[in-house]
């Protein structure tokens, strides 16, 4: 899953810089969405590099921005970072990676609907704007989401719409069947359409989606502390490791 999760960034980067002298760490840049974190960060793939080098890393290769992204994937060199990186000023944002079965996952009745990006867009922006005030952080944070089609062998973009069409709620689906892995994430359902199940048949779907796929297990990134981990937890997904995501400038 680390190796998936790294070779993910690197495929939807405009830009990818190794660093031969930190083995197991690289850049990605996309000045398209250069207001995107997450196609503009210093991403540690495997252990060995000294934490207290990371900053400085991330300046030299990111340019001048706001605010620096460094993901560390290795669980162990996540933990070795921290307490560097939290004295250095940095704040660490904890995720951990939540895997289920898709042994027996059937579609739902009704199930969500792999759709067009263009399909979703209105509906995605509309949400961002709710939560962001920022039109231009707003309009990158949506139409990003063009970049994850490079990411994986096959990418579905999964919507749940209402009687009357629109459309309610959405995720990402990554499908690498030559690695038997699955990836569900940015699963969100609008303001307006909450507390009808949703998030279920999303999670379903995705899940039978995987299973026709041959892949064993789905797997997706929560927050440690956030309550997505403990809705996940009640539908079966269960902890098998941890990554850390610091931020600092």
């Amino acid at each position: 899953m680390t190796a998936f999760r790294a070779a993910f960034a690197r495929r939807q980067a405009q830009e990818v810089l190794e660093l031969p002298e930190f083995p197991g760490v690289f850049a990605v840049r996309s000045a398209e969405y250069d207001r995107s974190e997450e196609h503009n960060q210093l991403i540690v793939e495997g252990p060995g590099t000294d934490p207290a080098a990371l900053p400085g890393l991330a300046a030299r290769w990111l340019g001048p921005r706001d605010r620096y992204r460094v993901t560390v994937l290795d669980q162990e060199s996540g933990g070795r970072a921290a307490p560097v990186l939290a004295a250095a000023g940095w704040e660490r944002q904890g995720e951990v990676i939540l895997t289920c079965s898709t042994d027996g996952c059937t579609h739902p009745e009704p199930a969500a609907k792999p759709v067009e990006l263009d399909e979703v867009r209105d509906a995605v922006l509309r949400q961002q704007r709710e939560w962001i005030e920022d039109e231009e952080l707003a309009r990158q944070l949506t139409d990003r989401r063009a970049a994850r089609l490079r990411g994986a062998g096959r990418v579905h973009f999964l919507a749940v719409r209402t009687p009357t069409g629109e459309v309610a709620a959405w995720s990402d689906l990554y499908l690498e069947p030559s690695a038997r892995l699955a990836q569900l994430e940015d699963l969100v359902t609008g303001s307006r359409h909450r507390g009808a199940g949703h998030g279920d048949t999303l999670l379903a779907t995705g899940l039978a989606l995987a299973a026709e796929a041959g892949i064993p297990r789905l797997f997706l990134l929560a927050d440690a502390v956030g309550w997505p981990r403990a809705w996940y937890g009640r539908r079966g997904f269960a902890e098998i490791g941890r990554g850390h995501s610091f931020y600092g400038r």
